[in-house]
């Protein structure tokens, strides 16, 4: 195997700044870098310094016979040949890397992790800037000045590759596997397509989701963009945290009905059986990396805007100096976005589904130079300016979007039900999009 060049040294330096009221007035409209929850975060702006893709680019080219290193690695070793100068010391200060990983090793879409020029970031009232440059390079940091915001647009959207009666024949297929034992679980997505109007600020998506979603984290990288309610997982200081969603119901429309919603979901034998195959996911995957791991006895029903979900939080004590993302890799996927058991799952995501799922439901979220990180389910999510296929030639002066939401498809399943479920996990995203 071709010995891989050694990685180009970086400065970072990060100081406290002034107070910063919208950290999203800071980021690029057409290309917005962003991870906030309740107003706090990081966004990035300028060009990218340096970075990580799986299939190579021009921005980062992979030579030939060279096999590209998991995402933990080459992240180690990049940061092993910074020079980092943070006497600010936040979660998510110093050398940071945005990133967006997909969700099948087969799939088409690359996996990156993206650092950019300059990043702002607010925690805790406290506000800072971190500048990056390469050793050697003059520091050129772009202009810490807010950009207001441009016009309101909206996007066109339809039924993709999958439409809603092949979603149902799709569920039933899934249940015709679970029944021969091919799986005990499946989570299975449909997609909606359509166009986003040229030279839209797409800061404006961003923002309306921050501000209808409070509690979720709001990302926007590389034109993946969304409101995920799922931790993943959180490493801060050789702790350990996830918070596993799995379990579906839609809100009432009154209090009463609400009230019933709730009690439905959390006396459902079908919602907490699912639920209880992600919760091992987590558990199982996590007990090689953890001195101890904690787990709610019962799960407990999680309020979002427009839906109820079953919830269980975990956290730990990481044993073996794992970093968020060697913790990512082992992981992903959950059996709440694949399946279980998990590699049979996606046999079967990939038989069911005619699409590739690119980067939704894979891991998406921030590392630092210390392994610390924040990183989330890419849910209730769009990509936006997917690659070009037949499909958008016609659509002239637009940008493509794709869109999809799925359901966890167990024994009992009703397609209608599911077909239901995909209908209300749409919603945040293409009423942010309209």
């Amino acid at each position: 195997m071709t010995v891989p060049p050694r990685p180009p040294a970086l400065v970072v330096e990060t100081r406290e700044i002034d107070p910063v009221d919208d950290l999203l007035l800071f980021t690029d409209p057409d290309s917005p870098l962003a991870w906030l929850r309740r107003g706090d975060g990081i966004v990035g702006l300028g060009h990218t310094v340096a970075g990580y893709e799986t299939g190579g680019s021009p921005e980062f080219p992979v030579p030939d016979g060279f096999v590209m290193p998991p995402p933990a690695d080459a992240w180690r070793s990049l940061c092993a040949e910074a020079e980092i100068d943070d006497p600010v010391g936040l979660h998510g200060t110093g050398l940071v890397a945005f990133g967006t990983l997909a969700f099948d090793r087969r799939s088409r879409a690359s996996s990156r992790l993206i650092i950019p020029q300059a990043i702002v970031g607010r925690r805790d009232g406290r506000a800072w800037i971190t500048r990056i440059r390469s050793a050697g390079a003059d520091l050129v940091p772009p202009p810490l000045e807010p950009r207001p915001y441009g016009p309101y647009w909206s996007a066109t959207l339809g039924p993709g590759a999958l439409d809603p009666e092949g979603y149902e024949r799709a569920v039933r297929a899934g249940l015709e596997a679970i029944a021969a034992g091919e799986v005990h679980k499946v989570v299975l997505a449909r997609d909606l397509v359509g166009t986003v109007p040229a030279g839209s600020d797409l800061r404006r998506l961003v923002r309306a989701l921050s501000t209808d979603y409070l509690d979720t984290w709001t990302f926007a990288v590389d034109g993946l963009i969304g409101a995920s309610p799922e931790t993943l997982v959180t490493v801060s200081g050789g702790e350990v945290t996830a918070r596993v969603l799995a379990g579906t119901f839609p809100r009432g429309a009154d209090a009463d009905d609400d009230a019933a919603a709730s009690f439905r979901l959390s006396h459902s034998g079908k919602d907490l059986d699912e639920h209880q195959y992600a919760v091992q996911s987590v558990l199982d995957a996590l007990a090689p990396h953890v001195s101890s791991v904690r787990a709610d006895d019962e799960p407990f029903a999680l309020e979002l805007p427009n839906l109820w979900h079953l919830a269980t939080d975990v956290a730990g004590e990481i044993a073996d100096h794992a970093s968020a993302l060697d913790l990512v890799d082992a992981l992903h996927p959950t059996a709440a976005v694949a399946g279980t058991p998990t590699d049979a799952a996606i046999e079967v995501i990939r038989r069911l589904e005619p699409f590739d799922r690119r980067r939704y439901a894979g891991p998406v979220g921030w590392v630092d130079a210390n392994g610390d990180g924040e990183w989330a389910i890419a849910l209730r999510c769009a990509q936006i300016g997917a690659e070009p296929s037949r499909r958008y030639a016609a659509y002239g002066d637009t940008i493509p979007v794709v869109a999809h939401a799925g359901a966890g498809i167990v024994a009992g399943s009703d397609p209608d039900t599911e077909l239901l479920e995909t209908r209300v996990k749409f919603r945040p995203i293409v009423d942010a999009l309209a």
